[in-house]
């Protein structure tokens, strides 16, 4: 039977004003560690609005209102920047870019539930809610997933849902970490958690968001009008606080470098460019960034992606690699993904000497160092009962 929240739990509370944040915190940052979560909306903006934060500590569970009139979140900032105090989220990217934005610093020493899960073998960026029931039982109710959560004021179902993502997450925490302790694999859990908090991983720099683009072109003088467009969306987005997709999509920018308007008219012929668009403020900013990126030296152009010495990558090679991945990570409990990406084994299997994640430290030891043996034929793939095995040369599969 799924377990009842309020069986093990507090009821939470909605924290409202200055004085009892500040009370609630100085209570939290006696504890060994706080699990922590957000609500916030994102939908029409280009900053996320914070609109809820979620606390758990041993002995009580807080909602805190972050848009309550006059509340200083002060407190809240110190206890996330307490060392003394391990904040645990699941699935914590979003919800560290928020306090990044608020505090101007990454919560530390921070755990995510998530990324543990998937060193313990629960599978790919799995869900709080299908972790919660895999560790400790609990049926999460999602019904309040697409809440307004800037509307006030709050129901009693919203305070529960709000408050339901971080009270099994206590429990989840400390199974995991009995987990991995167990198996020695907290130390891979650390590592991932060191790109988590770098502040760098959250702070989009306007200048190279033309990259997210992949563009299949080594025109550079297109390439360099693509990226003066795209700073030039960040940061109008960033000033004007709508989200960047909403101001120009990413086909119209690809569009736009493409043909290079220097007047109105010509911006109005892209497709989905208004006529309003094209003539107003936002347009004449558009085309003088054009004509900066026309009138850069060439030096001054951005390179296009190098293309990989030698020739592609054998696929057969490739499903072989993607085969041992499989095989490995099964035998090993842990999420593929976290081991090696796509893109890592087709450089194992075309590069010698890939610079990739799975060639060092623990990835190498449970497939990076198999990989290479494959790829130099020194090892092959059997099939002993049901599961694939790794062989040496010579060597005939178990019957």
């Amino acid at each position: 039977m799924p377990r009842k929240m309020n069986a093990e739990f507090p009821a939470p509370v909605l924290v409202t004003d200055s004085g009892t944040l500040e009370a609630l915190c100085a209570r939290l940052r006696g504890e060994a560690f706080v699990t922590v979560d957000t609500e916030f909306m994102r939908e029409r903006t280009y900053w996320p609005e914070l609109c809820l934060v979620q606390l758990a500590g041993e002995a009580e569970v807080a909602v805190v209102d972050a848009l309550a009139p006059g509340i200083d979140l002060a407190p809240l900032g110190a206890l996330l920047a307490d060392p003394a105090v391990v904040k645990v989220f699941h699935a914590a990217r979003q919800d560290i870019e928020i306090f990044l934005l608020r505090f101007d610093a990454v919560p530390e020493p921070l755990f995510d539930t998530q990324v543990a899960a998937m060193v313990a073998g629960f599978g790919d960026q799995v869900g709080y809610d299908s972790l919660a029931a895999a560790i400790t039982g609990a049926a999460i109710d999602k019904a309040h997933r697409f809440s307004d959560w800037a509307a006030r004021p709050l129901s009693p179902a919203q305070i529960a849902y709000a408050a339901a993502d971080v009270t099994h997450l206590r429990l989840i925490y400390r199974r995991l970490c009995e987990r991995l302790e167990k198996e020695g694999r907290l130390s891979w859990v650390a590592e991932e958690m060191a790109l988590l908090a770098n502040p760098n991983t959250y702070r989009a720099d306007p200048e190279r968001m033309w990259e997210r683009l992949k563009p299949r072109t080594g025109n550079r003088r297109l390439l360099g009008r693509l990226r003066a467009i795209a700073a030039w969306r960040e940061r109008e987005a960033q000033r004007a606080n709508i989200p960047r997709n909403r101001m120009l999509k990413d086909e119209m920018l690809l569009e736009i470098a493409a043909t290079a308007p220097a007047t109105p008219e010509q911006l109005a012929r892209v497709r989905g460019i208004s006529r309003g668009f094209a003539e107003g403020k936002m347009g004449q900013g558009l085309i003088r960034a054009i004509a900066e990126a026309n009138a850069l030296p060439d030096e001054a152009l951005p390179a296009a992606a190098p293309m990989r010495d030698g020739p592609k990558p054998s696929p057969a090679l490739v499903s072989l690699l993607k085969v041992l991945l499989a095989a490995k990570c099964e035998q090993h409990h842990v999420a593929p993904r976290l081991v090696a990406s796509a893109d890592d084994i087709d450089r194992i299997a075309s590069e010698d000497a890939p610079d990739v994640p799975a060639a060092s430290g623990w990835r190498q030891e449970i497939f990076g160092a198999d990989a290479a043996a494959l790829k130099e034929g020194r090892i092959a793939l059997g099939v002993a009962g049901k599961r694939i095995r790794l062989l040496a040369m010579g060597e005939e599969p178990a019957g």
